[in-house]
């Protein structure tokens, strides 16, 4: 391609490709993807994006042709690879100017180039670090920003390779470079730091953003540039000197406001910090030791004393607790209960925790993470009293605990409870002690602080087990709490059932579930929605765990049942009707045949939640489980269903219908039970069949599940099944005998076993084309005990139940083995003898050995008559 005259006509066609017009915009595509293969394509592509004076959406999409060319056609191998020379020309012309105006391109290039960089860096592109360091160098301000995000995106790429001479190259770099990118980032560290205290907004700014691309790569450099980092002296400083850059840049929170871009900057840079001790913690556990004591004196004095007080903010907070956090669990840390079978770098660093975390510390952390972070905010109040449903979803932990300030306060007192609950035990029983008896309504601070100590007994329930005489305070302090119906008692309502629910499954005397049951009826009552909803949750741990008896639940069947009927119809987020579905569910489950007399309403509901939920497939995978459950506990009136269960099972087993990637699971499981449960097939529960082929050609982890759909057809209605799908249904079988595993080969077989079974004069018609096979197996001595048994159960119910069929099929291997039918029976028997070790079942043994002994007297009828 002659770069002089295509550019004109590539650039023509790339503007036609930014169009909005299909008609315009498709047949521009097509010419470009004809374009990729062709030699100087991406030489032109580089002309473009770097002119500068072209439209930015034009360049843009050059761009993105380029960067997704490099996954394409750069490595020597691939089909249409580039040639050396163009690539060394491409090399060349990435690094020339570091001038990009446009942020967004500008990113793009720095990913194209680190992309070109994990293949071709060091050895066919030596020159793009040195470049790269030298352009970081110079003193204008848009070159100098380019080349450091190209230097960072260089070496997060190179950073990530995994191969051992890949790492060794990166190793390498590292001890090359890290002097200079740490000279690098103090310089524009203490450059911002100036700035703050005299400079404009814009070169705040503009420094800070130097920092931050400085320190991303001095991160990965850090964390994977080093076999052992503690023993360079460079790497060990920058780590001890990021406590005292974090003191620097929180105190400069100060100076900056609280709602503008600078300070969206600032706080990305000091999670950056903590996320470069995250990171070299988990990667090199012991090489953080001598960082254990410097870090956990930093995070807890600005987690848990005065010392954070108006610079910290969430996120920061939330780092410096998994700092913590690591740091306690770290199974690195931890020495053998034999401490002679500790490595020393383990005892040392044990050592260096226990002197740390004494008693006042402990103490402190432990009341200052209950009576502080636990507290309800004014936030969490007002989203309670305005999105009740998304508050129960924010409180289950949203997003992840790493990321979320409530999750990780919760996390990380369990995680320190659990690792020094001798000490920390009696602190929690005095915090217990102190909140006795009722609280005055008036006072809600004090409410809130017994929200918060209820909650921290909750989570450490476990830990807290011979230490608290639950039942006696079920009974004489929480009992009495549900029943106060004040609206501002309300927290304290859904606290306790919540309790509750965390020691049910802990320490909680049997005979006392009736009490609960009629403390449950009450609160699935309750005006706040929030608390009905938290004691749902409770009822579902309840009616889960192993020691429930059914008989103490009948009672209050009807009235728990009709009451979470009505919070399912009242709740309208997808979560929370999954929730309430859940729980529903699970009733449903431990009363089994108890629930009938009290499912109609849901019966009836269930079709208008679905359909409602058509976008929604999760919430549909929840109304799957429900039907599942519910046609158990129906048995043979689920039939009365059909009309609602088996368009359903149709939709979520339905492979050309995209939704059955997430209904498929459930919905074959549905399908199971249904035929389980049926006393007959009917015409509509027999069509549904035509979805099982394409589910066989899938050959998926749900095979095991449509054996036993199959299996169920045929138990039910084996005539009128075989006759309609046997034939498909052979084919299916004969495509996957080819390429299954073992054990599919033996659930394919049993499935035939059990046609022949049931109905031995038209199974054997109508699976014949597997039946050679399973005669050659025999023959051929298969060698897997398994897959041999079945063979020899297969061809037992042939033999012993369709005697002429079996004459028939000797007479087809005779001829395929060019035998004698004779001399092949012969074969037969004396292979059969010979594995008969092989059948374990009792059933199957006995079926062979009647098989057997019919060949007996009927030896010459076999062989003397033809088919």
């Amino acid at each position: 391609m002659d770069l002089n005259s295509a550019s004109t006509v590539v650039l023509q066609v790339l503007t036609q490709a930014t169009s909005q017009d299909t008609a315009v915009l498709k047949p521009a595509e097509e010419q470009l993807k004809q374009w990729e293969t062709q030699p100087g394509f991406y030489s032109v592509l580089l002309n473009i994006f770097t002119n500068h004076t072209l439209d930015i959406n034009v360049r843009w999409l050059a761009v993105l042709y380029f960067k997704n060319g490099i996954d394409r056609y750069w490595r020597r191998v691939a089909p249409h690879a580039l040639s050396e020379e163009e690539k060394s020309t491409l090399r060349a012309g990435l690094i020339t100017n570091f001038n990009e105006p446009v942020n967004q391109i500008a990113t793009q290039i720095a990913v194209l180039i680190a992309k070109v960089a994990r293949l071709d860096c060091p050895r066919q592109w030596p020159e793009l670090i040195p470049t790269l360091i030298e352009s970081v160098k110079v003193q204008d301000d848009l070159r100098q920003h380019r080349a450091l995000l190209t230097f960072y995106h260089v070496t997060k790429t190179l950073a990530s390779k995994r191969l051992a001479a890949d790492r060794k190259l990166f190793y390498d770099l590292a001890s090359g470079i890290y002097n200079f990118a740490c000279s690098l980032w103090n310089h524009h560290t203490d450059t911002f730091l100036q700035h703050v205290s005299s400079g404009s907004e814009a070169a705040v700014l503009s420094s800070l953003e130097r920092t931050l691309l400085s320190l991303k790569v001095l991160r990965k450099l850090t964390v994977n540039g080093f076999v052992e980092p503690h023993k360079n002296m460079e790497v060990m400083g920058f780590l001890h000197g990021i406590f005292d850059r974090l003191k620097q840049f929180l105190e400069c929170s100060r100076n900056i406001g609280t709602d503008n871009i600078c300070r969206d900057r600032l706080e990305k840079t000091i999670i950056l910090f903590t996320k470069v001790l995250l990171d070299f913690l988990d990667q090199h556990p012991f090489s953080f030791t001598p960082l254990i004591q410097r870090s956990l004196e930093f995070s807890v004095s600005y987690v848990f004393t005065e010392v954070g007080e108006g610079v910290t903010f969430e996120r920061f907070i939330v780092q410096c607790m998994n700092l913590i956090k690591m740091i306690v669990k770290n199974y690195a840390y931890k020495p053998s209960k034999n401490f002679e079978d500790s490595s020393p770098e383990t005892l040392e660093a044990h050592k260096i925790k226990m002197a740390f975390f004494t008693y006042p510390t402990l103490t402190e952390i432990c009341r200052r993470l209950v009576s502080h972070y636990f507290l309800l905010t004014e936030e969490e109040l007002t989203m309670w009293e305005e999105d009740p449903e998304g508050f129960t979803v924010e409180e289950t932990g949203g997003d992840s605990w790493k990321y979320s300030l409530r999750p990780c306060t919760e996390v990380l007192f369990i995680d320190i409870f659990h690792e020094y609950n001798q000490t920390l035990t009696p602190v929690l029983l005095e915090m217990m002690q102190t909140l006795q008896g009722p609280t005055n309504v008036e006072d809600m601070n004090a409410l809130l602080i017994k929200d918060a100590v209820y909650n921290a007994v909750g989570l450490a329930a476990y830990e807290l087990f011979d230490s608290v005489d639950f039942d006696q305070w079920f009974k004489n302090q929480l009992l009495p709490e549900l029943q106060v119906i004040h609206n501002r008692y309300k927290p304290l309502r859904r606290r306790v059932i919540w309790l509750i629910g965390q020691w049910i499954s802990v320490k909680f005397k049997s005979d006392l579930r009736p009490m609960l049951y009629e403390a449950i009826c009450n609160l699935l009552q309750d005006q706040d929605l929030v608390v009905r909803i938290e004691t749902a949750t409770t009822l579902k741990l309840t009616v889960d765990d192993f020691e429930f008896r059914t008989d103490q639940f009948l009672p209050y069947l009807e009235t728990m049942f009709t009451l979470l009927f009505q919070l399912l119809q009242q709740v309208t987020e997808c979560d929370t009707k999954m929730h309430v579905l859940h729980v529903l569910s699970c009733v449903i489950e431990r009363v089994n045949i108890q629930i009938r007399p009290y499912v109609g309403c849901l019966v009836q509901y269930l079709p208008l939640l679905w359909k409602q939920s058509e976008e929604h497939n999760m919430l549909r995978c929840a109304i799957l489980t429900t039907l599942i459950h519910l046609v158990q506990g129906l048995g043979a009136d689920s039939k009365n269903l059909y009309p609602f269960l088996l368009p359903v099972i149709q939709l979520s087993t339905d492979v050309s219908q995209p939704p059955h990637v997430y209904l498929l699971e459930d919905g074959l499981e549905l399908w199971l039970v249904t035929l389980e449960n049926s006393p007959c097939v009917t015409p509509e529960l027999l069509r549904i069949f035509q979805n099982m082929s394409p589910l066989l050609e899938l050959s998926s982890e749900n095979l095991r599940t449509c054996f036993k759909i199959i299996n169920g057809y045929i138990f039910l209605s084996s005539t009128e099944f075989l006759q309609t799908y046997a034939v498909g249904l052979c084919q299916s079988f004969c495509e996957l005998l080819k390429e299954i595993t073992t054990e599919g080969q033996v659930q394919v077989l049993k499935v035939v076993e059990n046609a022949l079974k049931v109905n031995p004069v038209l199974g054997p018609q109508m699976f014949q084309p597997i039946l050679p096979c399973v005669f050659r197996g025999i023959i051929e001595g298969e060698r897997y005990p398994v897959v041999m048994s079945t063979y020899l159960g297969v061809m037992g119910r042939v033999l012993l139940q369709n005697t002429s069929f079996f004459s028939s099929l000797l007479n087809e291997m005779a001829h395929k083995f060019n035998q004698e039918m004779d001399q092949l029976l012969g074969n037969m028997i004396e292979m059969w003898v010979d594995r008969m070790d092989n059948i374990t079942q009792p059933e199957r043994r006995k079926l062979s050995a009647l098989a057997l002994l019919s060949l007996l007297p009927s030896d010459n009828r076999l062989t003397s008559k033809g088919p």
